[in-house]
């Protein structure tokens, strides 16, 4: 596995460096964001409908955009990092944030260890509110499911503007899906794939009888 990670850098390495790709030596991080972000809903996406081979394929892709950050980022003249660094942040991230496996805490269940994360995370972020870094380019069903989550988990009483506007409606129906548990974007993915399914069968009928 190592060996694959060091290959992937040494790729994008050389693909980066004078004599390399033109297109890739361009690219800043700002350019690449919304590659990172389509690449993020393609791995969604196969994981929810792919087989194994595209899960890989998609999830190859997510890497690379990580890897090719990296190495941006190694160009920086005043704060560079490197793929090392991002690798270690996370895991000492990791470690922090699960003191009941590298400390001394005792947790019951996975509620007790989201608590403690959400706690650990605002002290160690400087966070004045539990709704912080939620990100405002989030699609707007996954960011209000986020919101509800991070609101509940904190044990707020929220007086959240009745109507009966189309906005308020799909509101309580992310209120509906939290409170049983449900992805509410993943469960509208689904639906959505269904329907884009009979919507196809539909034209493809209409084109055979149109043909006749």
């Amino acid at each position: 596995m190592a060996n694959g990670v060091v290959r992937l850098t040494e790729v994008m390495d050389r693909l980066r460096s004078p004599g390399g790709c033109p297109w890739d030596a361009e690219q800043t991080h700002q350019s690449l964001v919304r590659h990172a972000i389509e690449e993020t809903y393609e791995f969604a996406d196969a994981v929810e409908s792919g087989s194994r081979a595209e899960m890989r394929d998609e999830l190859g892709d997510v890497l690379m955009q990580v890897v090719f950050h990296a190495r941006i980022a190694q160009e920086h003249p005043d704060q560079p990092f490197d793929l090392d660094d991002v690798a270690n942040t996370c895991a000492d991230k990791l470690v922090e944030r699960h003191p009941h496996v590298f400390g001394d805490v005792v947790v019951n269940n996975s509620a007790d260890v989201r608590a403690n994360w959400d706690q650990i995370k605002a002290q160690t972020q400087g966070r004045e509110s539990v709704m912080d870094g939620v990100p405002a380019a989030l699609p707007a069903l996954a960011r209000a499911q986020k919101i509800m989550s991070r609101a509940s988990r904190s044990g707020l009483e929220v007086r959240a503007e009745a109507g009966v506007g189309i906005g308020q409606q799909l509101l309580a129906l992310v209120a509906r899906a939290q409170a049983e548990g449900v992805d509410a974007e993943s469960e509208l993915r689904d639906a959505t794939r269904a329907y884009e399914a009979a919507a196809r069968e539909a034209e493809s009928a209409a084109t055979e009888h149109s043909s006749k």
